[in-house]
């Protein structure tokens, strides 16, 4: 049975005995809800110093299709739990709402929201499972994927993560978060086809296990393979292997073959790869690459860049697809409006900043970040606003941007950020001020309250 991920039904039940509720005592007034991170992982030893908003693509393709199918209307007609009037009315919903964001790729910072949902209360508060849902996740990725792309200025970045990511979604979104934040391009054909971004793809030691012969694979593969050769070295002896490139490299060239990469995939990698690279070079291969893939993550690239390790390319699976370290953001889709009147939530330790928010972005001399200001939305400030309509009605403004505009946003995004910021270390929180009148609509709401 193919899984429905597209289903309207992929939502907590909360939201449906909620929605019944409302629809009881008719609240179908204008609400908004705000989409934002608390506090960045790690507590008083980030493991972040920013994040990279993404997920927008796929969060405005759920609004516009959000619907109940007939079969869908049928269950939950049969299942009892809803007054037959509610069902009916759950049959003609539509989003019909407005969508203000953050383009993708944009660097944001803690409790700033980065999309906005303008809505009749009941689409506004179905939307919140699908749509925390989409952007936590690709938010995840990507923030973690810049930190890679940071950690190794000029490699040929590739996401290798499809087969150990938490699902065919996961994987796929996975991919495309990655791309956004500065990889070159992925190993996920799917992917490949869905964004058409660049693929990549080498071999497994499955197939030199295959032959009889090392040597043999290699050439068979070769054959197989004459415009793309990129020859995985390390199933038996990495070292012995290399060596056997430099005969082979001649009889390939007579038949217009050229050897253009090796892929190293276990034990010590720099080590291996300043081995291997001499073996190539004294045998006149100083043009084939060399690649790396097996448990890479940031701090690794970062040092394999401190040391010049010959690598030129790496492969990031794991690592990346489940976010290792930060495996989840704390963030939440929360009510700030309804029927024109601002809404707070006092919690301890969740408080909320009350009505429609806009982020003004500050720049110094340099065109560094230098500040940001969370204010509301009617609070025009001289920085750059960050969020910026996307959807009117139930209906995108414009098409989603190509993936290759989004991710050269994100490049010129992370250009902009302090040396600090760009660190793996902890580095000091960006500054995030809270405006006047914000402050001053708290104070009004808590000592009415």
């Amino acid at each position: 049975m193919s899984l429905p991920i597209d289903s309207v039904l992929l939502t907590d039940l909360y939201q449906l005995t909620m929605l019944q509720g409302y629809h009881a005592q008719r609240m179908n007034g204008t609400a908004v809800f705000e989409f934002f991170v608390r506090k960045l992982p790690g507590g008083d030893e980030p493991k972040r110093n920013f994040l990279v908003a993404a997920g927008l693509e796929q969060a405005l393709d759920f609004l516009e299709g959000m619907r109940f199918r007939p079969d869908e209307i049928e269950w939950l007609r049969a299942s009892g739990r809803f007054t037959p009037d509610f069902v009916d009315a759950l049959a003609a919903l539509r989003f019909s709402g407005d969508v203000d964001a953050m383009p993708e790729g944009t660097v944001f910072f803690p409790g700033e929201p980065i999309l906005r949902v303008t809505a009749p209360l009941p689409e506004a508060q179905l939307a919140e499972t699908r749509l925390i849902n989409l952007l936590h996740f690709q938010t995840l990725i990507a923030s973690k994927a810049a930190r890679m792309t940071l950690a190794a200025p000029g490699k040929l970045l590739v996401d290798f993560g499809l087969r150990r990511a938490h699902g065919a979604e996961a994987g796929l979104l996975a991919a495309r978060a990655a791309c956004l934040a500065g990889f070159a391009g992925t190993s996920d054909v799917l992917a490949g086809r869905l964004w058409d971004f660049p693929l990549y793809g080498t071999m497994a030691h499955s197939f030199i296990q295959a032959h009889d012969d090392e040597l043999a694979a290699f050439e068979h593969f070769a054959l197989a393979q004459p415009d793309n050769l990129v020859l995985l070295i390390d199933t038996y002896d990495t070292e012995a292997a290399a060596e056997k490139l430099i005969p082979l490299a001649e009889r390939l060239a007579a038949k217009g073959i050229r050897i253009q990469g090796v892929r190293l995939d276990s034990g010590d990698l720099a080590e291996h790869a300043r081995r291997v690279r001499r073996i190539l070079d004294r045998g006149g291969l100083g043009q084939v690459s060399i690649f790396a893939s097996g448990s890479l993550d940031e701090y690794l690239l970062a040092a394999h860049t401190a040391e010049a390790v010959p690598i030129d390319g790496y492969g990031i699976g794991t690592r990346m697809d489940t976010s290792s370290d930060a495996p989840y953001l704390d963030c939440a889709y929360k009510l700030q409006e309804y029927a024109g009147i601002p809404r707070r939530k006092r919690s301890e330790g969740k408080a909320t900043w009350p009505g429609r928010k806009q982020v003004y972005r500050y720049y110094d001399a340099e065109g560094k970040l230098q500040r940001d200001s969370l204010t509301l939305v009617d609070d025009a400030q001289p920085g750059e606003p960050l969020l910026r309509p996307v959807m009117r009605n139930g209906r995108r403004l414009a098409a989603s941007p190509p993936l290759q505009t989004l991710r050269s946003h994100a490049m010129e995004q992370l250009g902009r950020l302090p040396e600090a910021l760009r660190r793996l270390s902890p580095a000091p929180a960006h500054p995030v001020e809270i405006a006047g009148r914000l402050k001053s609509l708290v104070k009004a709401m808590d000592g009415h309250s």
